[in-house]
């Protein structure tokens, strides 16, 4: 039994990438440029893209950096306050005042901590299923700007299967033809129970238990976020 690194969320231990990670990124750009272009052409334009991402905010977080015209992204891995004067709704307001339009990104698996638990059962893998954070942060955003008489114009995106049911890009499909081949190699060699995958540049063997262990997530103070945050220019005290 030879396992291969299979989710798009790129959240497996031990690997640089998953398969489906670099497609699915680069097609989430082109939803986040359509919530841009639709913003711009709108009064007081608000773009609001749900992208996939339950437990780790890798493609949310790539595809604001891609993407070049995200002004608010929002990951699992960071909680973020909604009311109040460092919340994200008077954020917003600031924004959409001064620059007439915003962009705003979350990962589906974000701000769970701000909706009532849900009581859905789990999905047929055993993963928990999350609230629509996308639907809930419509529905606040449209209610508070309501609230203060300010009109705004929201567009809210979610690419979901769009985004997993495009061709593989080049480079996810040479990656997977050397993880079939590695795979290939190492039942060939005797070895079971195992993934495989590529590890600093380097295909590795990675027994199961280590790889399921735990998620690899986006770190709170590393260099990725600190890249998103100068990138969109999203207060770290929103945080």
């Amino acid at each position: 039994m030879i396992g291969i690194p299979k989710t798009i969320d790129n959240d497996i231990m031990y690997i640089d990438k998953s398969f489906g990670f670099e497609t699915a990124f680069a097609e989430a750009v082109k939803a986040v440029s359509s919530a841009h272009v639709e913003a711009l052409g709108a009064v007081n334009g608000v773009g609001l893209v749900k992208l996939m991402g339950r437990e780790s905010g890798f493609i949310a977080c790539f595809a604001s950096l891609a993407g070049q015209h995200v002004n608010f992204c929002l990951i699992p891995e960071v909680k973020f306050a909604l009311e109040g004067e460092r919340g994200l709704l008077e954020t917003l307001r600031h924004r959409v005042a001064r620059r007439k339009h915003a962009v705003i990104v979350v990962a589906e698996g974000a701000g769970q901590h701000l909706m009532q638990k849900s009581m859905e059962r789990p999905d047929a893998s055993g993963n928990n299923r999350p609230g629509d954070i996308g639907l809930f942060l419509k529905e606040k955003i449209n209610e508070f700007f309501t609230q203060r008489r300010m009109e705004i114009n929201l567009k809210y995106i979610d690419p979901s299967y769009l985004i997993r049911s495009v061709p593989a890009s080049p480079q996810d499909n040479v990656y997977c033809t050397r993880l079939a081949q590695a795979a290939v190699h190492a039942g060939m060699s005797g070895r079971t129970n195992m993934l495989v995958g590529r590890w600093h540049g380097s295909f590795v063997h990675i027994p199961f238990g280590a790889a399921t262990k735990s998620r690899r997530k986006v770190e709170v103070n590393g260099d990725l976020w600190l890249s998103v945050l100068e990138t969109t220019g999203q207060p770290a005290w929103m945080y």
